[in-house]
C-alpha cells in the first residue's frame, strides 16, 4: 500500500510539472499563478503546495527534468578505447545535444527559459542562461585544449578561439531555430554546420595545414 501511495504522489507531482510547463509556455512565468497551474492539472492549489514550496520551486523542478549538463553528456561519449579524439568527442556531443533539444519537452522548457521567463522571486533567467552557456563552453574548451596540445587543431586557431567560435555558433543556431522550430530540424542542420566548422578547425581538414597563421586562404 505504501508503494502505491508513493507512486501516486510521484504521478501527481509529474502531472503538476506537466501543467506548469504548459501554462508557463502559454502565458510566461511571471503571469502564471499556482491556481492556474493547479486548475490546468485538474487539482487544487493545496496539491501544488504539498509538492512545491512556491512557484520558483516548481519552476526549477520543471527545468531540472530536462537539464543534463553538457560536461556530463560529454563524459558519456568519451571513448579513447574506440580511438575517439577530443574533436570527435565534441562533435558527437553536439550532435546528441541537438537531438535532445529537438525533443518536445526539452524544446518547450528551453523556450520558457530563454523567451518566456522574467526576473521573479528566486527565478533569475539570465543566471540560468549564463550557467548553461558556461557549462557548455568550459567543457568544449577542455577538449579543444587537449586537441591543441596533441596538434589536432589547424595552425591558425587556438583552443580559446575554437571554443568561443563554437559557443557563439551554437547559441545563434538554437535561438534561430526556437523562433520557428517547425521549419527545419535542428539536429539535421546543426550537424551540417558543426561538421563544416570542424573542417575549418581541424589540422587534418583539406588545406588547413597549408594555411599559415594570419594568412588569408585563397
Amino acid at each position: 500500500m505504501a508503494r502505491k501511495t508513493k507512486a501516486d504522489a510521484e504521478a501527481t507531482r509529474e502531472a503538476l510539472l506537466d501543467a506548469a510547463e504548459d501554462v508557463f509556455f502559454e502565458k510566461g512565468v511571471a503571469r502564471t499563478t499556482l491556481e492556474q497551474i493547479a486548475r490546468h492539472a485538474g487539482m487544487t492549489r493545496g496539491a501544488v503546495y504539498w509538492h512545491f514550496k512556491n512557484k520558483a520551486d516548481l519552476f526549477h523542478a520543471m527545468s531540472d527534468r530536462v537539464h543534463l549538463p553538457f560536461e556530463e553528456l560529454t563524459r558519456e561519449l568519451e571513448s579513447p578505447q574506440q580511438g575517439r579524439t577530443p574533436l570527435d568527442t565534441i562533435r558527437l556531443t553536439l550532435r546528441h545535444a541537438f537531438i535532445r533539444i529537438e525533443q518536445p519537452r526539452h524544446r518547450r522548457v528551453l523556450s520558457i527559459i530563454l523567451h518566456r521567463c522574467e526576473f521573479f522571486s528566486d527565478i533569475n533567467p539570465l543566471q540560468m542562461q549564463h550557467k548553461m552557456a558556461e557549462d557548455c563552453y568550459c567543457s568544449m574548451l577542455r577538449h579543444f585544449e587537449m586537441a591543441e596540445q596533441s596538434g589536432q587543431l589547424a595552425p591558425h586557431i587556438n583552443a580559446v578561439h575554437a571554443a568561443q567560435l563554437m559557443e557563439y555558433t551554437i547559441g545563434g543556431m538554437i535561438q534561430d531555430w526556437l523562433r520557428t522550430p517547425e521549419e527545419y530540424s535542428l539536429a539535421e542542420r546543426g550537424r551540417v554546420i558543426i561538421d563544416s566548422l570542424f573542417d575549418l578547425l581541424s589540422r587534418n581538414a583539406p588545406g588547413a595545414a597549408s594555411t599559415a597563421p594570419g594568412a588569408i586562404p585563397s
